[in-house]
This record gives C-alpha cells, structure tokens and sequence, in this order.
C-alpha cells in the first residue's frame, strides 16, 4: 500500500531511543525526511547515519531539552526552515516517574505537565504553520493506554496523558478545515527502556521479582506478550499518512488486547 508520504518531512520527538526511534525509521522508509530531536546526540546522530544510508532520506537533528517549550517550539520552526516544508509531526516526550500519590509534591506535578503537555503544544505551535500552509498535515500525539484504563503506580502519567487527550480532540476540531489531522496513539506495554524502569519501581515495591512483575503483566494481555517498537511505528506511520485522511479527533489503542472497554 502507498502511503503518500514520499517526499513529505517529519517531525519526530523523542526519536534517540524506543518508541520515537522506531517511528523515526518508519517514516523514512516510507520516504519521508526526518527532522529529529532529542536530548542525547550521540544516539540523534546514529539515528541519522543509519536512516541517511539505508533510505536515502534527508535528516536534520539537534538536541534539544523538550520540557523547555522555547526550545521545543523553535525546534519545529527550525524544522521547517531547514527542510522547507513540515508536514508530519510526532509529539513523544517520553514518561515521567513511576509512583503514587504521596510521591509527587506541586513541583514534581509542573516537571510532568512540562514533559508530557506542554511539550506537545509547543512543538505544535511551531509547525502548525507550515502545515497550514500547504492545506495538508498530520499531527500524532504519542500518550499511553493509561488514558483509558488507568495503570498502577503511575499515577502522573494517567493524569497529564488524558489532559494531552482533551486537548488534541480540542485542536483536532480546530484545523480540520485546514486540512490537518490529529490523532493519539495510546499503547500498552511495549518493549521499551521506559517499560523496563516500571517493571524495576514495581519490583522493588512490592517485593518481587522483575520476572514475576513482567509475567502477571501479560496475564492480562489477551495476545500473551508485550509488542514490538516497529508494530507501534506501523500504526504511527499509518495515521500520518495520506490512507488515514478521514481519520481525526481519535485516540487508537495498540495493546494487544489489554484494554477492557467497549468505547
């Protein structure tokens, strides 16, 4: 299936490791661009070596700190600049720390919001422009499964993700007219850095094993594992393309199943 992307820059958040990372390859497999941020270079520069050669794609990447909004909205202006166009956009700032209630006092709840929705509207902010220039764009907010079915000892995550939720659905009714899709990619557990740090916080706190934490998680996974990077990326690259035009306002669960609900 030809997705329409060829020839179209992305902007992709977050992209050193996991999740960003496999979207980042994605993409340019399906021929686009790459404009890539994160805060490690070393990992941003490898990133772009190994697109450049085995897609032969363009890709532009600085480091940048996402919880800084000046930051991360110039890094998207900058995209543009530099690429000459902006067309796809992946908001992904990762997680904040796994805990409870009493583990988080006003500080630690501004730190999350930083992260999780207020880097999401300012890279926003710096390529809605360019988007509603050429009357097509397509923005894909990275949130979690958690926005439907809240997930133990993560407490600030299933608050600020569903805000970032409220929000897109928002926006989505805002520059549909212009053409610009937006939509919430809400995965499960995903083989990634980030699951390993919420499986190490629930061993040490309960007292058992990583291996006993990992295989409860997957009794409640109807599929009997956790996904792969690359099948996220899949549904990424699917609603930043041309075949998911009609698609907007919409958070879509990849879980494998462990979602409950009927809506």
């Amino acid at each position: 299936m030809d997705m329409g992307l060829k020839g179209r820059v992305a902007c992709v958040a977050g992209a050193s490791q996991g999740l960003g990372r496999a979207v980042a390859l994605g993409l340019a497999a399906e021929g686009c661009d790459l404009a890539v941020c994160a805060r490690n270079e070393q990992k941003l520069a490898d990133l772009a070596r190994e697109a450049g050669e085995r897609f032969g794609v363009r890709v532009w990447w600085r480091a940048v700190d996402l919880m800084d909004s000046n930051q991360a909205e110039e890094f998207t202006r900058q995209a543009g600049r530099e690429l000459g166009r902006l067309d796809v956009l992946v908001t992904n700032g990762g997680g904040p720390p796994a805990g409870g209630f009493a583990d988080f006092d006003e500080d630690a709840w501004l730190k999350a919001a930083r992260l999780l929705l207020f880097s999401a509207q300012a890279l926003v902010r710096g390529a809605l422009p360019y988007m509603q220039e050429k009357g097509w764009g397509r923005i894909v907010n990275v949130t979690s499964v958690s926005v439907k079915q809240p997930l133990p000892a993560l407490i600030q995550s299933n608050s600020l993700r569903a805000a970032v939720i409220g929000w897109a659905k928002s926006l989505a009714d805002e520059v549909g007219p212009a053409g610009i899709t937006v939509n919430n990619i809400c995965q499960g557990w995903i083989l990634t850095e980030r699951v390993d740090q919420i499986l190490a916080y629930r061993s040490a706190n309960e007292g058992r094993s990583r291996e006993e934490i990992a295989a409860g998680v997957l009794t409640g996974i109807p599929l009997g594992r956790m996904g792969r990077p690359e099948e996220f990326a899949d549904l990424a690259v699917f609603l930043a393309s041309e075949r998911a035009a009609y698609i907007t306002g919409a958070s879509v669960v990849i879980d494998g199943g462990l979602y409950r609900g009927l809506m």
